[in-house]
């Protein structure tokens, strides 16, 4: 056998035995991955599932709080940039814009974030 097939059959040997070990044996494992490493599309996920649990707890200060884990920006421009660039169903448009409205009149107390 000539040491080039060697060669070949030690490499697809490796790369086997090493795609079996990274998928199978001991695959990447993502934990406490923070909202604002999301992609795009699951970010405006987590921004509507935000307004729908806005929607049954009504606490706008745990709202603002989950929305300030995506950006650093206000959670009023977080919301409209979000319905400006996603395309939700009109219920899920109907619920950011109802969240949009109180986040806009809402005044967040000082002695709560002073420790």
């Amino acid at each position: 056998m000539s040491r080039w097939i060697q060669a070949l059959l030690a490499t697809l040997l490796g790369l086997a035995i090493g795609l079996f070990y990274g998928w199978r044996i001991a695959p990447v494992e993502y934990t406490d991955f923070a909202p604002n490493a999301l992609h795009e599309d699951y970010r405006n996920d987590y921004i509507l599932m935000v307004a729908e649990s806005y929607q049954n707890e009504k606490d706008l200060e745990k709202a603002a709080h989950q929305l300030a884990l995506i950006s650093s920006a206000p959670p009023t421009e977080i919301i409209a940039e979000s319905l400006a660039t996603s395309d939700y169903a009109q219920k899920d448009i109907d619920i950011l814009e109802k969240l949009l409205l109180e986040m806009r009149a809402w005044q967040p107390s000082l002695s709560e974030s002073v420790p």
